[in-house]
């Protein structure tokens, strides 16, 4: 009786997704529909709440690694590991609406790809966007990950990342988990170092985007790439 009486109920909530969507769903109701295709037989809202309590919110949840969440909840790996594809997944997505080859023509279209390539990373990272002569993406590399506030750029890495994906410009991009959008003193500097070490073999570094959250703010924009410039 327990059991069909829990059954009912995982396929009200499905019923309701499908019809509506996430949109109307509370956080608890997002990770309990989530866990219905890896927790079998077992009251998967009361398990939603006390996953949720460990961690604060479902941001921090589905960004913890799987081995976190399954010593911390309880749960298995393999439930740990569906909970933990969520944001890589959408990251996926998001840059694949992009295309194998997107034109960033803009500092609009720039930060609008950038944020595709941060979605949900709660580590400073540093990319390095390769275009061709027609703005055309090349290749977005990840040339560094690290811990919050902490992500130490070579010049050199760059320079190879570059040439091996045959750059004619080059667009940074690194993001600010603290939420800050104002570009540091240590953020125009490594520009200036990654411009100096590329201007030799003729590759422009045309614009250095900062995210923040679901925000971002452009060098190119803001003038600090013209003031580089002109300095070097």
């Amino acid at each position: 009786m327990v059991e069909n009486i829990h059954k009912g109920h995982r396929e009200r909530v499905r019923d309701r997704f499908m019809e509506e969507g996430l949109d109307s769903f509370k956080d608890h109701e997002v990770l309990e529909l989530l866990l219905f295709y890896c927790v079998r037989q077992k009251d998967t809202n009361e398990l939603a709440h006390r996953m949720l309590k460990e961690y604060g919110t479902l941001h921090d949840l589905l960004e913890a690694h799987p081995r976190d969440i399954a010593r911390r909840c309880g749960v298995s790996i393999n439930t740990a590991t569906l909970i933990s594809l969520c944001v890589p997944l959408a990251r996926r997505y998001m840059k694949r609406k992009w295309g194998n080859r997107p034109v960033l023509n803009s500092s609009s279209r720039a930060g609008e790809y950038a944020l595709s390539l941060f979605a949900g990373r709660v580590y400073e990272a540093f990319f390095a966007i390769c275009l061709d002569s027609q703005n055309r993406v090349n290749h977005a590399a990840l040339v560094h990950e690290g811990t919050i506030n902490e992500a130490p750029v070579y010049p050199r890495i760059i320079v190879e990342t570059a040439l091996r994906h045959k750059a004619n410009s080059v667009i940074l991009a690194h993001n600010h988990p603290g939420g800050s959008l104002k570009p540091s003193v240590a953020d125009i500097e490594v520009t200036k170092k990654i411009y100096s070490a590329l201007l030799p073999i003729s590759i422009r570094v045309v614009d250095h985007i900062i995210i923040a959250g679901e925000r971002y703010t452009s060098f190119a924009e803001q003038g600090i790439m013209d003031s580089i410039s002109l300095q070097l």
